[in-house]
């Protein structure tokens, strides 16, 4: 696969896995407590964080032998969409709240922290390590994963509410899910083929 599917690979996955996640509610909640700008420059040093952190484990698992190395994908990639599905609960409203704050370091701090907290071992980043591990590509996935993430949050912080009206995140969680099981049935074709 060139390095350009990856990354579009990488990003549709990650795009569809992270829109009914709790960090888009976050951003949704931040962005209407804090002017959108700084939550939203938080918010995206937070995340290339954890891509840095997803990217670098998913090259670790690429010293695994291939064989168990597409096994341990696979399984991974399954266990996400059942993860995905049965963890996922409809994202409850935002309640409005007033702007505590017009400065720019506290905005972009809370946003920095509350994904820094929030994404720690969350199945986005699983999913961006076992897709380094698959691909063999860590920068195309890392620019797709991030890409994908930062999108995510522009999304939640400018327009969450009206996003969260037109698109039902049972049908994005499921989306979701059946990306991670197609990963997981072409990376076991490769094991037995």
């Amino acid at each position: 696969m060139t390095s350009i599917a990856v990354a579009l690979t990488t990003f549709a996955v990650i795009l569809l896995a992270e829109l009914p996640d709790k960090t888009a509610l976050a951003s949704l909640v931040l962005g209407t407590r804090y002017r959108p700008v700084p939550v939203l420059g938080g918010i995206a040093a937070g995340f290339t964080v954890h891509v840095v952190l997803a990217v670098l484990a998913g090259s670790l698992l690429g010293l695994l032998p291939h064989r168990t190395l597409e096994i341990v994908v696979a399984v991974l990639f399954l266990a996400g969409a059942v993860l995905l599905v049965i963890q996922r609960k409809p994202a409850e409203e935002a309640a409005e709240a007033g702007r505590r704050t017009e400065r720019f370091w506290p905005a972009a701090g809370t946003g920095f922290v509350v994904i820094l907290v929030a994404e720690f071992g969350d199945l986005t980043q699983v999913v961006i390590a076992n897709l380094v591990a698959r691909f063999q590509d860590p920068i195309a996935v890392g620019i797709g994963a991030v890409t994908a993430l930062w999108a995510i949050a522009a999304a939640a912080v400018f327009g969450g509410k009206s996003l969260l009206r037109l698109v039902p995140v049972t049908l994005v969680t499921r989306a979701a899910a059946a990306c991670m099981v197609a990963l997981a049935g072409f990376t076991l074709a490769g094991v037995v083929g």
